[in-house]
């Protein structure tokens, strides 16, 4: 049986894409499931002029696909209010906590306050200091601060921001949100190597050749070039879900599973993660821009709209990073993601050292792959060796699998339902913390000076392959492979 939970949230950016397609959604999720029943407000605030029932209509509709019972809703929604307001103007915050404190008296509530930043990242330090110098925050309960990525755009960017947040919250206060990390199937890295012996025992360099993360898409740039010239896969893909899914993988056993002791371990495989100079950028990292492809809707990168004539932004990264501990000695961890590939996936594969026992027949034992598939649709997989059905004692690779069913589909939370819970709950175990974040952009920005002062390859790829020829090669140089082909 659950238990209710007393929250008032205010959404900066409450009319936005994000707040009708996933937020409002996600609260209503919560409430149906009674984590949310009387005590709790949600204050909605743009720059939009609406009153009250205009925006109840607006949640009405953002939620109308997730109900079939109408009262219940209609008792939901009267939980919302909105005030207009803009963010840069300190006087207007007054408005706002008028609005919030009445929401707060209505239903009761003591203290407990959440502000969601649904809004452009250059806003983030403003807010967070009007929240404070304008007296918004409560004083008893708790007051948490939800912030979508980008988490700055480099380090010394991420880093000013930080400060700017820490003037007004703790970091522990502080939910930096990757929607990665709340995924069902990355938070079952967690269970397989923690939940079973056979995994958790073997999760090290003398059972493991390599670690492989790859999240691929089939789709070009869209009409996304205006933000995806000046970020490119690095950026978008591997300094934030690609790093933080890695940090499961690469983490010591915590000594509990509450989110103080996740976040250390985590942290001591991040700040063992090596930083690498040009001539290691060179070595380690491939980048790649996608060109034509078989079909004739499959234009090069360059010929799409808005993108520059001479654009060098990498819209593929596949690369290697190594971890500085006794654990992952001598282990790579590959990584790559791109668009307009072969097919959509994320996931990761765990390939094991093969077997030395000598069967004395032609065909020799193959490494174990464990494959824990994240997207489109969550699956584990696990190759093994096992005798062929021939005279001759030869050995073949056999597959073992799980797929999640339609059921435990509808059953599963969406990642932001799981995340508003988890800020409800203060628990920030599937959050980024700021040395994760810190290390991530240490790490991104030493490869992206190189690519900024054009000192490596810039490889081409057809569009609908799985990258170009330099990926594969960088793993053959280690006697390795990709698992996924596409």
């Amino acid at each position: 049986m659950v238990s209710e939970i007393k929250t008032l949230v205010t959404f900066f950016g409450g009319t936005g894409d994000l707040a009708k397609r996933k937020l409002y959604p996600s609260v209503f999720n919560l409430y149906k499931k009674g984590y949310l029943q009387k005590h709790f407000a949600i204050v909605g605030t743009a720059r939009q002029a609406l009153n009250d029932d205009e925006f109840k209509q607006l949640v009405r509709d953002s939620i109308k696909d997730f109900t079939d019972d109408q009262a219940q809703a209609e008792a939901f929604i009267e939980h919302f209010s909105y005030r207009a307001h803009d963010v840069t103007d300190a006087a207007s915050y007054a408005v706002l906590k008028d609005a919030i404190e009445e929401a707060a008296d209505k239903f009761d509530i003591d203290g407990n306050r959440i502000f969601y930043m649904s809004v452009a990242p250059r806003f983030f330090g403003t807010i967070a200091k009007y929240l404070k110098s304008e007296g918004l925050l409560a004083d008893t309960g708790y007051n948490r601060l939800m912030i979508e990525k980008p988490f700055g755009t480099s380090y010394d960017t991420a880093a000013e921001l930080q400060n700017d947040l820490e003037n007004a919250f703790d970091d522990n206060q502080l939910f930096r949100i990757d929607h990665y990390l709340g995924k069902e199937m990355v938070q079952n890295i967690a269970a397989l190597r923690f939940g079973n012996p056979i995994f958790d025992a073997a999760w090290n360099k003398d059972y493991i050749k390599n670690v492989q993360v790859t999240l691929s898409e089939v789709l070009g740039v869209e009409e996304r070039a205006g933000y995806y010239d000046t970020a490119g896969a690095l950026l978008d893909m591997i300094q934030n879900h690609t790093m933080q899914i890695v940090g499961w993988l690469a983490m010591e056993k915590p000594e509990s599973f509450t989110d103080k002791d996740i976040r250390a371990a985590k942290n001591a495989a991040f700040n063992a993660l090596k930083i690498y100079d040009e001539a290691e950028v060179n070595k380690y990292f491939v980048r790649a821009q996608y060109g034509a492809g078989d079909s004739a809707d499959f234009k090069p990168y360059l010929e799409e709209l808005d993108v520059p004539a001479d654009s060098k932004n990498n819209t593929f990264i596949a690369g290697e990073l190594q971890f500085d501990l006794p654990r992952w000695e001598g282990v790579p961890f590959y990584v790559r993601s791109g668009k307009r590939l072969a097919a959509k996936q994320t996931r990761v594969d765990i390939v094991f050292k093969a077997g030395t026992f000598n069967f004395g027949s032609e065909q020799e034992a193959q490494e174990a792959v464990l494959s824990i598939i994240i997207d489109p649709k969550g699956a584990i997989e696990l190759k093994l060796n096992a005798k062929s059905v021939e005279d001759a004692f030869n050995t073949r690779t056999i597959d073992l699998g799980w797929t999640v069913s339609d059921e435990d589909k509808k059953n599963t939370p969406e990642p932001y339902e799981r995340m508003i819970h988890d800020t409800m709950n203060g628990d920030g175990s599937n959050f980024a913390d700021w040395n994760g974040v810190s290390i991530a952009w240490k790490f991104v920005d030493a490869i992206s000076a190189v690519y900024t002062a054009d000192k490596v390859p810039l490889e081409t790829y057809k569009s609908g392959s799985m990258g170009p020829e330099a990926s594969d090669k960088l793993l053959a140089a280690n006697g390795d492979a990709w698992v996924f082909k596409g």
